[in-house]
């Protein structure tokens, strides 16, 4: 379809027209047929740009601010990583918020719930831990952890080196309904650790649920996808064959109990892209969020173009044209809004080579 001849054309604004609308104005009531083509494009327009973040690049100003503040002070730690379109919105995306969270050996981060779903994606370090509802898993890089909404979660670093994950959460979705809640609990109660370390993954996470097993929340039962496991499904996934010619061997995360995504609003990723691998150009409308674990290569967003290493961050908007390539072997986390999307009726993709 011809997208500019599908775009709404403006009627002429003649002077009586021009009045019209003044009037119109000083009684907040605006003509659609002016406004007509900006809000109901003929496709996507995102105000979003591609960005790439080089992680040693911004890990000095995480050690910086380790220095400067404590995790009571802030909070939370975190260096919320804007789009350059989208300053000063907190947002990565349209409708994603993305962050670099840093704990250092020793530290612990207060206790907190909110209204919004968060995932962690663990960058470097070992030894911390993310707690959820009461039960603590330890991070590793390359580990995909959840915490759903409504939660109770904490985090602490019993080990000897840094810890830095990427946070990502629905919050601009959240706030574009006006359904923001947050709630402290009281730093001297601290979270009860009630329930064995893997509890969760042995119960859910192994193709088998409790015989009365009732959900107590729409997100997944498991809330830490192992890295290690992740490798090796996609290793023999590879060997197996064949590769994708857009997304080389990508898988997506499940909630076991169910079959579809872990959380409501946000998908989550991982892509193995073998070392030679070019792949065909393609989009879709969920802008998407890439955090690199392991490989060299290049991924090319309509006209810009990204060199990406270990541990960089990048992002592609809604439906730009995209193609990935690896120079060696590599491995790709991604996080999008899919699933609100797919809910809603309103994901939709251009692959010449979907399967």
């Amino acid at each position: 379809m011809d997208t500019e001849a599908a775009a709404f054309a403006k009627p002429e604004i003649t002077p009586e027209r021009r009045a019209f609308y003044d009037r119109l104005d000083q009684q907040n009531i605006a003509p659609l047929w002016e406004v007509l083509a900006r809000i109901i494009p003929a496709q996507p327009t995102p105000e979003a740009v591609p960005v790439l973040f080089r992680y040693d690049d911004v890990r000095p100003f995480l050690m910086e601010a380790g220095a400067l503040l404590t995790p009571q002070e802030a909070e939370r730690r975190v260096l919320v990583l804007e789009n350059p379109a989208l300053r000063g919105q907190s947002r990565l995306t349209q409708s994603l918020y993305a962050g670099l969270q840093l704990i250092l050996p020793g530290e612990t981060a207060p206790v907190h719930r909110h209204a919004a779903s968060a995932l962690r994606f663990v960058i470097e370090g070992h030894g911390a831990f993310t707690a959820v509802e009461g039960e603590r898993t330890t991070m590793h890089p390359g580990d995909f952890i959840l915490t759903p909404s409504w939660t109770f979660h904490d985090h602490g670093n019993p080990g000897d080196e840094p810890t830095v994950w990427m946070d990502g959460l629905d919050i601009p979705i959240v706030n574009l309904f006006d359904t923001s809640f947050l709630e402290r609990q009281p730093e001297e109660e601290g979270q009860v650790e009630r329930v064995p370390q893997g509890d969760a993954f042995a119960r859910y996470g192994s193709n088998m649920l409790p015989v009365d097993y009732t959900p107590l929340r729409p997100s997944s039962p498991v809330f830490n996808y192992p890295y290690a496991r992740t490798r090796e499904t996609l290793e023999q996934l590879l060997r197996n064959g064949p590769v994708h010619p857009c997304h080389g061997v990508k898988m997506r995360y499940v909630n076991p109990a169910t079959g579809g995504y872990p959380m409501l609003t946000i998908g989550a990723f991982m892509q193995l892209l073998p070392a030679g691998f070019s792949g065909q150009t393609y989009r879709f409308t969920d802008a998407t969020i890439y955090s690199v674990v392991e490989g060299t290569g290049t991924t090319t967003i309509g006209d810009a173009s990204f060199r990406w290493q270990p541990r960089d961050i990048f992002a592609i908007p809604s439906w730009a044209p995209v193609r990935h390539a690896a120079s060696s072997d590599a491995m790709l986390f991604s996080m999008s809004d899919r699933p609100a999307q797919m809910a809603l009726g309103l994901w939709r993709e251009q692959a010449p080579c979907a399967a």
